[in-house]
């Protein structure tokens, strides 16, 4: 039976459609896809699909000229009467002749350099023609994986929800939208998206969009990982070499120029290939480049390739992109990936009128029931036709679907990944209801087995419950964790809970209560990891704790577009704490210091003593002119390059068993990222605060900055953290200014230093800078290497840092690594 609802869906997509439909081959009959097919002087436009058939949309009947266009093959001009609907056409495409005019060798340049240096000097007036408009947008993207590990890393990955083959092979990903767009240049865009569709998805909710594939090759930079470097970009030559490979003629005459693009220095952010500009107008015909993903610092992918295609128009005298496509091909860990993106633009209206509300904060959107569009209308409307392998893909995926959403099927799921071994005592567990959307999980000791010189070897254990909404992505949790250390002979348990209300504004609501041991720095500058490792090898004990028995409040929501707001209310008893061990695996003659983060020195007396204090905090998050997408399973906020995000903070401590722990505090932050072209960016977080009635209150509730003193680091970026620091040592309860800035040249730099560039990393400057009253400020200057690693495993930075205090100064190495950012 199902067999049969394939065949006839086949059929029925095949020969429903009121269009234009065929087949377009080469001479020896060999399909060509990525084919322009045109209605001539209009931008009503198609492209073949992989198997070369194309479909394009008529709205009557009529006479006709079709124009077929493709790379390295004669434009071709079909006239047709069209008396009923669908109307078959189907062409074949002769081989484009190039001729390469007579070139004196002797010491003249290559005529293809004068030909680009015309194409700079004109890309504006090009770009101006097309700066404003709207049109029609498909989309198509399908990802394929290909011999599929059956693990990695110890951990089953499945069959990617019935997409796998018995050899592990098939389409991971198939999916369209159909939109319309708006867009003024240089960055005005409204996008409303009229279909969308997901194989095997039955929300059918596409991340497709035009905006995120907006690669103009008339401006600088085409924006990647990295700002990619455009073969007519101002300072193309000092990227580029360029060669002539002959020249064609158009149907309407007009000269068409084949430029090879090469790259100086394979390592920089660079395309190769061709691209295709016309004579006396210098426009870009067509472009057909690969760029490898070292160069735009993706290592997982190996390779990509970007055209597009243009059509003239001759009653508006404009060069239009008409279609565009992405192939790629990636890989890491044994998982092999390749597919394709096909975008088409069509029916564009140059030059219209926009209304004042037109370009708002919202840039995308979905109109009502565009997943839920029945297959005579994407026959109708898709401009690209389905191969055979797509067609059956949405078929399988949707009956797969299906079965794999009953009971039945999940519960008989669920019955074998629920089993439980005794392994799973030390290791972890999870019991799941896939039907109902809910999980109890059970971590186990074994992952969390650390030490420090409180409680000398610690475990920690716990258990969660997780109910989620997969529809508007919205959760509940629930849990307990219990930690218990051997030489403090002490268990502390905690509970946790949490409800997001929905996904517009990221309403959150958590509880949380009980007793646990914390850093004085509630931002955890080490961690388990690191702490564990220094202590037991080095006899460094880094970390200094407390006892907090508390009760917790919090909820955060955005309030209006841009602005978010985040509060906390606690009540909390803290408790001082001593070291209960001495023991190590090395060095045993040396000495721990205290628990004291001031007196390292001074086993008997505490930094605090016992106390109580309620506290209240407020943060307001700003985010200036951040646009969002509004889908219908929540709200997507995107920031804006051109503004910095800031942070406004008051916190204020209360009913405290003794009124000098009340106090008041005001801060505020700064933070943004500069891009700089192709020359990388610029990062700085700034902030700035101050205590009121601040002199006596506990440590715990001074301010405390992110110091390091483990030679380790353990994040990407070093925007909040002073590399070589003591931990506690500027600790204050007065007023402070703090700033980091960090330069990543992006191999700006890089990438022109022998040897280094073999590397292929990134050059980080970097500047740290703490002020208080009364003392001179601490600052620290650095310069490191990122995206250090083996082939396509860039986990690693390494920095050298001064630092300096008045006549202070101190030197050391840092090392970064990136995989201690996710263990924690």
């Amino acid at each position: 039976m199902r067999n049969l609802f394939l065949i006839a869906f086949l059929l029925f997509s095949v020969f429903s459609n009121s269009q234009i439909k065929g087949l377009v081959t080469d001479e020896n009959n060999n399909p060509l896809p990525l084919v322009t097919v045109l209605v001539d002087n209009t931008y009503n436009g198609t492209t073949t699909n992989e198997k070369g058939f194309y479909e394009l949309n008529l709205k009557q009947k009529g006479k006709y000229t079709i124009i077929f266009q493709y790379l390295g093959f004669k434009t071709k001009r079909v006239t047709v009467t069209i008396e009923s609907f669908p109307h078959e056409l189907n062409v074949k495409l002769a081989e484009e002749r190039y001729t390469l005019n007579e070139v004196v060798v002797s010491n003249q340049e290559d005529p293809a350099k004068q030909i680009i240096r015309n194409a700079i000097a004109s890309k504006k007036e090009n770009s101006v023609r097309t700066a404003k408009y709207k049109a029609d947008f498909y989309s198509r993207g399908l990802m394929r994986i290909k011999d599929a590990p059956k693990k990695i890393l110890g951990q089953d990955l499945g069959d990617f929800d019935g997409a796998l083959d018995s050899t592990r092979t098939g389409i991971l990903y198939l999916s369209e939208t159909v939109s319309k767009l708006s867009f003024q240049k240089p960055d005005k865009m409204k996008e409303t998206i009229v279909a969308s569709k997901v194989a095997g998805k039955n929300n059918g909710f596409s991340f497709n969009n035009a905006a995120s594939v907006e690669f103009d090759f008339y401006e600088n930079y085409l924006p990647f990982q990295v700002n990619i470097i455009s073969p007519i970009s101002d300072n193309a030559f000092s990227y580029y070499k360029f060669k002539i490979d002959g020249s064609f003629f158009t149907e309407d005459k007009q000269q068409v120029n084949k430029i090879k693009v090469i790259p100086r220095r394979d390592t920089e952010p660079v395309v190769e290939g061709y691209i295709y500009i016309v004579e006396d107008s210098w426009a870009i015909y067509a472009v057909d480049v690969n760029i490898k993903g070292y160069r735009m610092q993706t290592p997982a992918l190996d390779n990509l390739i970007l055209k597009q295609s243009f059509s003239y128009n001759q009653k508006d005298k404009i060069w239009t992109k008409n279609t565009q496509s992405l192939d790629f091909v990636a890989g890491l860990l044994g998982i092999n990936l390749s597919g394709r993106f096909t975008y088409v633009y069509s029916n564009f209206e140059f030059e219209p009128t926009f209304d004042k509300k037109t370009f708002t904060r919202e840039v995308l959107s979905f109109e009502k029931d565009s997943n839920k569009k029945d297959n005579d209308f994407w026959n109708t409307i898709r401009p690209v036709p389905l191969t055979n392998e797509e067609s059956t893909d949405y078929v399988r995926k949707d009956s797969i679907q299906t079965l794999r959403q009953s009971k039945k099927y999940l519960d008989s799921i669920d019955k074998k990944s629920n089993k439980f071994s005794l392994f799973d005592v030390v290791s972890g567990y999870s019991y799941k209801n896939s039907y109902k959307d809910w999980s109890l999980n059970y971590t186990g000791f074994l992952t969390s087995i650390r030490f420090n010189t409180v409680q000398g070897y610690a475990l920690s254990t716990g258990l969660n419950y997780l109910k989620t909404n997969k529809d508007d992505r919205t959760y509940t949790s629930a849990g307990l964790v219990f930690n218990y250390g051997f030489e403090e002979n002490k268990l502390r348990i905690k509970g946790e809970f949490s409800k997001k209300f929905n996904n517009v504004n990221d309403a959150l609501l958590t509880f949380s209560g009980g007793r646990d041991i914390v850093q004085f720095n509630p931002n955890n500058p080490i961690s388990n990891i690191v702490n564990s490792v220094s202590t037991l090898f080095f006899k460094n004990n880094f970390m200094k704790l407390y006892d907090k028995s508390f009760v917790n409040v919090g909820y955060s929501q955005e309030v209006l577009n841009g602005f978010s707001v985040f509060t906390n209310l606690e009540y909390s008893e803290r408790k001082p704490l001593f070291n209960n061990t001495d023991f190590t695996i090395v060095k045993k003659d040396k000495v721990y210091t205290s628990n004291n983060p001031l007196f390292p020195f001074d086993y008997e007396n505490s930094i605090i003593t016992k106390h109580n204090l309620v506290k209240g905090r407020i943060t307001g998050k700003i985010n200036f002119a951040q646009e969002y997408w509004s889908r219908p399973d929540g709200k997507f906020n995107l920031s804006n390059d051109k503004y910095p995000t800031v942070y406004l903070t008051y916190e204020k401590g209360f009913a405290g068993n003794k009124s000098q722990y009340n106090f008041d505090y005001l801060a505020s932050r700064v933070s943004h990222d500069f891009l700089l072209g192709n020359k990388g960016n610029l990062g700085l977080n700034i902030t700035a605060g101050k205590f009121f009635n601040g002199d006596n209150i506990s440590f715990v509730d001074y301010k405390h900055f992110n110091g390091n003193q483990t030679h380790i680091g353990q994040s990407d970026r070093y925007l909040s953290v002073f590399n070589m620091m003591p931990y506690y040592r500027y600790s204050t309860n007065d007023s402070f200014f703090e700033a980091h800035a960090e330069y990543d040249d992006k191999g700006f730099i890089a990438n022109k230093i022998p040897l280094i560039n073999l590397l292929k990393v990134n050059m980080i400057l970097g500047y740290h800078n703490l002020s208080l009253p009364g003392i001179n400020p601490y600052q620290e200057f650095s310069v490191g290497l990122d995206n250090l690693g083996f082939g396509k495993f860039k986990l690693f930075r390494i920095d050298y840092v001064r630092s300096y205090q008045s006549t202070i100064q101190k030197d050391g190495i840092v090392f970064g690594l990136k995989i201690l950012n996710a263990l924690n």
